[in-house]
């Protein structure tokens, strides 16, 4: 499933606290991003049809709840990302973001721990 980035800002809404009205929805992501009530609203509408979220009533009041959970969105904008731009594999992604950026000491000592778990679990 593909969610935009504009979809994004409201799953991010209702990961963080759900069920959400659409008043709620709209106060968590209208102010920051500038949008209005009509776009929000059409990015629910889409969500609600790509079944990323449902809709509830509760307590008399339509209520919307993630039916995706974050870490599939991360899993699956993850491998999007290793997928379109470094043919699948890990390796040259971490050493492009090494080559471009400072990686601070602490950063460094996580990827060398996480190498010789990697390295202990084979």
């Amino acid at each position: 499933m593909s969610i935009t980035h504009a979809e994004s800002h409201v799953m991010e809404a209702l990961w963080s606290q759900s069920p959400l009205t659409v008043e709620e929805i709209l106060e968590a992501v209208a102010g920051p991003q500038g949008w209005g009530e009509a776009t929000v609203k059409t990015l629910i509408n889409r969500l609600l049809k790509r079944k990323a979220i449902e809709s509830r009533r509760i307590d008399g009041r339509v209520r919307y709840v993630p039916i995706v959970s974050r870490a599939e969105y991360l899993q699956t904008e993850s491998q999007g990302l290793l997928d379109r731009l470094f043919e699948g594999r890990l390796t040259p992604l971490v050493a492009h973001f090494a080559k471009h950026r400072s990686l601070s000491p602490d950063e460094v000592k996580q990827l060398k721990q996480l190498i010789a778990e990697l390295d202990d679990a084979d």
